[in-house]
């Protein structure tokens, strides 16, 4: 095997992590999550994990996965086809503007990137359920939800922060190759 044949084969492997991994997030928020809730919200592991691919792999590859998974939780657990779509794509959108912006190697700014990408997916869900199935709006239990959901998704994101660094310069290395030294010049 040649060099580019071993990293379309790594490639492959990191691909078939991710959709294991989404399976096994899937797995946990619908069953172990219902369990540990707190006053009824769980956390959303899925905008984690598209924000970690947007973060580490590019730009496409987390908006295609955003989409992708958005559009298998319509499916699963949406009113309507496209809202958890549209909003885990923008999610996977602005992961690859947080690292353009923002350093991937402080824990606290992980957890800000971690709470913004949280606020900006419960708003838009938000919104577009209100547009679309034309829902009641209650401002005050939808701001206790948010708070409730961002601290729980921080948390989350502090836990598995070794594992989402280690792996994730994995990814980087693979689709954008090893230049963290041009960065600075």
């Amino acid at each position: 095997m040649n060099k580019r044949e071993v990293n379309k084969l790594k490639k492959t492997v990191i691909n078939i992590a991710l959709i294991v991994t989404t399976i096994i997030i899937y797995y946990l928020q619908s069953n172990f999550f219902s369990w540990f809730n707190i006053a009824g919200v769980m956390p959303n592991l899925f905008v984690i994990l598209v924000l970690f691919i947007g973060l580490f792999a590019s730009r496409t590859m987390g908006t295609a996965y955003g989409v992708a998974i958005g559009v298998v939780l319509d499916f699963l657990l949406g009113n309507k086809i496209g809202i958890y779509a549209g909003t885990l794509g923008v999610i996977g959108f602005l992961a690859a503007v947080f690292d353009k912006n923002f350093s991937k190697d402080s824990r606290m700014t992980i957890m800000f990137m971690v709470s913004g990408a949280t606020i900006i997916f419960e708003v838009l869900k938000y919104f577009l359920n209100y547009i679309f199935l034309a829902t009641n709006v209650e401002i005050f239990n939808f701001i206790i939800i948010l708070i409730i959901e961002t601290i729980y998704n921080v948390i989350m994101t502090i836990i598995l922060y070794p594992l989402i660094q280690k792996f994730g310069y994995y990814i980087e290395n693979e689709y954008k190759g090893n230049k963290i030294l041009t960065r600075y010049f």
